[in-house]
């Protein structure tokens, strides 16, 4: 118990004096960190502080985060404190056999940054084993007749330590007739021989029993002990003699088994039986065999230097009489270059980032060979061409290094082959693969596909379409490569941007926040930009041009002629004597569009007298196309149309008032005998009441006709008021449907017609709505046609007319000549409600019979519906919808025919081709 302590008073203080002599060893500091300490410390020891060895300050060592990187776990660090301590058994003989030096090697890895430091702990050797013999006893017999003088080898112990600690001597027991001698080898080692002091005799005593001892040098010394047996035999003068006393010889490892090693020979004086020789060895050869009668040496199994390096053999050679010889075979191994390095690597980063530093370090490399001089010299590289390097760090320590700039977006990952080669001859070599993955880092900035974006967006656009897309691609991976997209400049007011655009973060497309307006904002740009998620974020710029296309939303307007603030006309005065192409005036007009939609023409379409006046197409300027008659009137009137060039195209009109005079006094009086011009609104409002009435009469008159036909097939007069009771009231099977939807007037006039010759009808009111499906004409057997109204309906109540609304007026969409966007100063508009709509209708197809059968006074001229006069000839029937096909007369299988068809040269349906007779009876 003693001892121990003693033992481990030893080993405490030797790592803590050694650091105090590191100040003298600092060059060497940066190679190695060398510690000495005694075999056998318990687990838990301290070696000695290695973070002060290594100057780490108190508040630098635990982020450095101090660990041990070694093949066995022989030692550890204390995470607290710092200090190298022993986690396993340290036995020197196991881990260093008879090597006098034993050291154990390891890293000790540092991180924040990563670095590698080589401590080197040799292992001392203490007296833990104690000498010991193979057998407890063992035999030897001299004969009698054996000389004083004589030696004989005796058995040798075993001691597993080293140096002073290792067997010295031996001691045999005290007999006045053999002494000891010690001898020791070339290696060091010592073996026993004895010596015959006295002469034997083996009738006096045959047997002799002596105790053999063996010592080390170790304080205390410890001691084995073997009982050795000496039998007396009869005589034999002459014992076998060897050639030699030692045989040494080399052998290469890699020899096959059953080569021969050596032949030992000894030879006998004497003659017959105790001449014959037979060898043997001394103990068991293990890995050889001998043959006993040649005494040849050969190998029974594959030998290994890395195992062995030599053995020593006892070779006995007894001859017939029993006398003994022995000799020893020393046999060295030599190595062969039979081990390929082995490659391994330590503490090897799992991800190494793209922007790691060239010599960063990634990982250490150790090689081991087991084979020993130049066999064992190991030389390492890097297979193909990567970027990065190793650099020896110590003895069979390489360290993995960077040596270039990484690059995650070109390879991600690299295959590392480390190959190593040793200096044998022939050198053998070997290779170990590991796969570096590359970390990815917010490196690159995101690319847009377009160096600009260039849009047209047509006007009027409808709010939140989308006008366009940018696109930007990041190779980085994860956030880094995440982009979304944003507006951050504009040539647009702050204020007004966000009301305009807007884009979408995810997928950049720009949307409208509202309709554009080509008149007031022709063209913008904005600056977009594409920024990534990674810290820090990049980002990239790109510039949208968007461009706002024309459409043709404006018509022209009239700069001149003007109406004056009173809202009279101003005139325009021409000479009488102007001859043709004399420059009168000139109508200037602008349209707010661009492009062909501002292109303008000018038209002529009212003239009081046409083919005096010419009109420039795309000047606007009227000029006289010929002198001025003596039949013109000295007051002419101009309808001029402006027309743009769009599609559809937009239109505006002016009138020119002209007078030809040759002085102002001249003029005058000719404008103020002019009669004021009449409405033409009124004489709109007038046409359409009479061509109301004219329809309700016809109507009246069919109704009448078709009752006067009902009664003279009727008798009774009691059945005049049948019709009107529930039970005559009925629906009737299919019938003809209405159908509304070409313009037909969407009343029900309700009759009865009875048998007494008289008719009487009444307007009732069904309770059910009439509906496009339903029916509304129900029959008798005679075929008479006649209304019918819901049986369920008790009593039937007069529907009142609405009377016409006088204040209905063309609407800005159909007006004629302006194309009804232009903003004028009349308030007029188209009927909106259907009564009035179906007088219009009306009105509109009996001034087209009219205008139609040539008898219209209107002033119109054949095809203008009487409207000429007031609206230019432009305003014909083309413009107005035809609905007299769909305009039903009761009692009547005939419908208004098309009078533009008669225009046309165009018989209508069902006609006989006389225009003149067709027209009139439309009128009828």
């Amino acid at each position: 118990m003693g001892s121990g302590a003693a033992e481990r008073g030893r080993a405490d203080r030797r790592p803590v004096l050694f650091p105090f002599l590191l100040p003298l060893f600092c060059p060497a500091l940066s190679e190695q960190i060398r510690y000495r300490i005694p075999e056998e410390m318990p687990k838990g020891s301290v070696v000695g502080n290695l973070a002060k060895d290594l100057g780490f300050s108190v508040l630098e060592f635990p982020t450095r985060k101090l660990r041990v990187s070694s093949e066995k776990p022989y030692f550890t660090v204390s995470a607290d404190s710092g200090e190298l301590l022993v986690s396993s058994r340290l036995d020197r003989e196991q881990m260093c056999g008879k090597n006098p030096a034993c050291a154990l090697e390891f890293e000790v890895v540092a991180d924040n940054p990563l670095n590698f430091y080589h401590v080197n702990v040799e292992i001392e050797d203490i007296n833990d084993h104690t000498p010991k013999f193979t057998q407890n006893s063992f035999e030897l017999q001299i004969i009698e007749s054996a000389q004083p003088g004589t030696r004989f080898i005796l058995e040798v112990a075993e001691d597993g330590d080293i140096g002073l600690n290792s067997l010295q001597k031996y001691e045999l027991s005290f007999n006045p007739i053999f002494s000891l001698i010690n001898k020791e080898k070339q290696d060091g080692s010592k073996y026993p021989e004895l010596a015959l002091e006295k002469t034997l005799d083996r009738e006096q005593q045959s047997y002799h029993r002596l105790i053999l001892t063996a010592l080390d040098g170790g304080d205390p010394p410890l001691s084995g002990t073997t009982e050795l047996r000496i039998q007396v035999t009869d005589a034999n003068d002459n014992p076998p003699v060897f050639s030699q006393d030692v045989y040494r010889v080399s052998l290469p490892e890699n020899v096959p088994p059953g080569t021969s090693v050596l032949q030992v020979s000894a030879t006998d004086q004497d003659e017959g039986v105790n001449s014959e020789i037979t060898y043997s060895f001394f103990r068991n050869g293990q890995l050889f065999s001998l043959n006993s009668k040649s005494g040849e040496i050969r190998t029974q199994r594959s030998l290994d230097f890395e195992e062995i390096k030599e053995y020593s053999i006892v070779v006995e050679g007894r001859d017939g009489g029993g006398l003994v010889a022995q000799c020893t075979v020393e046999i060295n191994i030599q190595d062969e270059n039979d081990n390929s390095p082995k490659v391994t690597f330590h503490s090897l980063l799992e991800m190494i980032l793209e922007n790691a530093v060239p010599g960063t370090l990634i990982a250490l490399i150790k090689i081991h060979d087991q084979d020993s001089g130049e066999n064992g010299e190991v030389n390492c590289r890097l297979e193909g061409e990567v970027p990065f390097k190793i650099i020896s760090s110590s003895k069979n320590s390489y360290k993995l290094l960077t040596d270039g700039t990484l690059d995650r977006e070109q390879n991600p990952e690299y295959n590392v082959t480390i190959i190593a080669t040793d200096k044998g001859k022939p050198p053998l070599s070997s290779s170990s693969s590991v796969i570096l993955h590359i970390g990815d880092v917010n490196d690159n900035a995101p690319i847009f596909y377009q160096d600009s974006y260039l849009v047209e967006v047509a006007e009027n656009n409808p709010p939140g379409v989308s006008i366009a897309q940018v696109s930007a691609s990041d190779p980085d991976l994860g956030p880094n490569g995440h982009i979304s997209y944003s507006i951050v400049a504009s040539d647009l007011e702050p204020r007004m941007l966000s009301s305009y655009v807007s884009v979408s973060a995810q997928s950049g497309v720009v949307f409208a926040q509202r309709a554009f307006d080509h008149e007031q904002l022709r063209a913008f740009e904005l600056t977009l930009q594409a920024r990534d998620q990674g810290s820090p974020a990049l980002s990239a710029n790109v510039s949208l041009r968007v461009l706002v296309g024309d459409r043709n939303d404006n018509a022209p307007r009239v700069l001149y002629p003007a109406l004056e603030p009173d809202g009279s006309a101003l005139f325009d005065m021409v000479p009488r004597a102007a001859e043709p192409g004399y420059l009168v005036t000139k109508v200037v007009a602008v349209d707010a569009d661009s492009g062909h939609n501002a292109w303008l023409s000018y038209h002529v379409l009212q003239a009081s007298e046409p083919g005096l006046f010419s009109l420039g197409l795309r000047t606007g300027e009227v000029r006289t196309a010929r002198a001025l008659g003596d039949r013109d009137a000295a007051r002419q009137r101009l309808l001029v149309a402006v027309r743009d060039g769009g599609k559809p195209p937009l239109s505006a009109t002016a009138t020119l008032h002209l007078v030809f005079a040759d002085s102002l006094q001249e003029a005058l009086p000719d404008l103020t005998d002019r009669p004021a011009t009449s409405d033409p609104q009124a004489e709109l409002q007038f046409y359409l009441v009479v061509a109301l009435a004219l329809i309700s009469v016809l109507f009246l008159l069919a109704v009448i006709l078709a009752i006067a036909l009902r009664l003279r097939r009727r008798s009774s007069s009691t059945a005049v008021w049948s019709c009107f009771q529930p039970g005559h009231c009925v629906k009737s099977g299919p019938m003809l449907p209405p159908n509304y939807s070409e313009g037909t007037l969407p009343y029900s006039y309700n009759l009865c017609v009875a048998h007494t010759g008289t008719t009487e009808f009444n307007f009732l009111k069904c309770s059910e709505q009439l509906s496009s499906g339903q029916d509304v004409l129900c029959g008798d057997p005679s075929g008479a046609l006649f209304p019918l109204c819901n049986s369920s309906e008790p009593t039937s109540h007069p529907e009142l007319q609405a009377p016409p609304n006088t204040d209905w007026r063309f609407s800005q969409a159909q007006r004629p000549g302006t194309s009804g966007s232009q903003n004028g100063d009349d308030t007029g508009t188209w009927p909106n409600n259907q009564f009035d709509t179906e007088m219009l209708q009306a009105m509109i197809l009996a001034s087209a019979s009219e205008a139609a059968d040539g008898s219209s006074t209107l002033g119109g001229g054949a095809g203008t519906m009487g409207l000429s006069a007031r609206y230019g000839p432009q305003f014909t029937l083309q413009h107005v919808p035809d609905y007299r096909q769909n305009v039903y007369i009761p009692g009547s299988n005939a419908t208004l025919t098309n009078a533009a068809g008669k225009r046309d040269g165009k018989a209508p349906a069902g006609g006989n081709g006389n225009k003149k007779k067709s027209g009139k009876k439309e009128k009828k």
